[in-house]
């Protein structure tokens, strides 16, 4: 594991443990409840992107990353106690497009160590960016916020596809890697600043 997947991999879970514990206090859940929703969606991105490249995974072979969770989860009761309501606030919108920008980068670092395809590379950076995430929602019975954001997956999807064309022609994976973190980011945060959204189907 390289040096720079081990940063995007603790940044992803820390910010994405407090995102999940917001999202769990935001809907009146209990402290239990907060903590599974942290936990979830911190791991769950992990879960889905080694399960598909057939490795069993980080987060069942390794106690960093549990450690690393739970002290997300706590930083977020904290934030939660001294806060309030926090719907919109900085201190959810920030650390989820930095989980956004962090997991997309080791989703599409593993994809290329794993052998993928350039497209596979794309689609496992995106579903580690948004898995976590997606699956938070649906147990708060919401739509998940990938398919009705106004520009939240899309960063992650050009992430890997900036990914995969920096290790073609030639840049070292872990250079790529980062790069493919601060693109992310910036674009997330250029979309939230700037009000971008992709276009609707018109109703009928």
């Amino acid at each position: 594991m390289s040096d720079a997947f081990a940063l995007m991999n603790v940044v992803g879970l820390l910010a994405f443990a407090i995102v999940g514990s917001l999202k769990g206090a935001e809907a009146d859940l209990d402290l239990f409840g907060v903590a599974v929703l942290g936990i979830l969606t911190a791991l769950g991105g992990g879960i889905v992107r080694d399960t598909l490249v057939g490795q069993v995974p980080l987060a069942l072979r390794t106690t960093t990353d549990v450690l690393v969770v739970l002290l997300g989860v706590a930083l977020a009761v904290v934030i939660i106690r001294r806060f309030g309501d926090l719907r919109d606030h900085p201190l959810v919108v920030l650390p989820d497009a930095v989980g956004l920008a962090a997991f997309a980068a080791t989703g599409a670092s593993v994809g290329h160590e794993a052998g993928l395809t350039p497209f596979g590379i794309v689609v496992l950076a995106a579903l580690t960016a948004v898995g976590g995430g997606s699956l938070c929602d649906l147990l708060l019975a919401r739509v998940p916020v990938v398919l009705r954001e106004d520009f939240y997956a899309t960063p992650a999807v050009i992430g890997g596809v900036a990914f995969w064309l920096g290790v073609s022609v030639g840049i070292p994976v872990g250079i790529a890697t980062i790069g493919c973190a601060v693109l992310v980011l910036a674009l997330r945060l250029l979309a939230l600043r700037r009000g971008w959204r992709l276009p609707r189907l018109p109703t009928v």
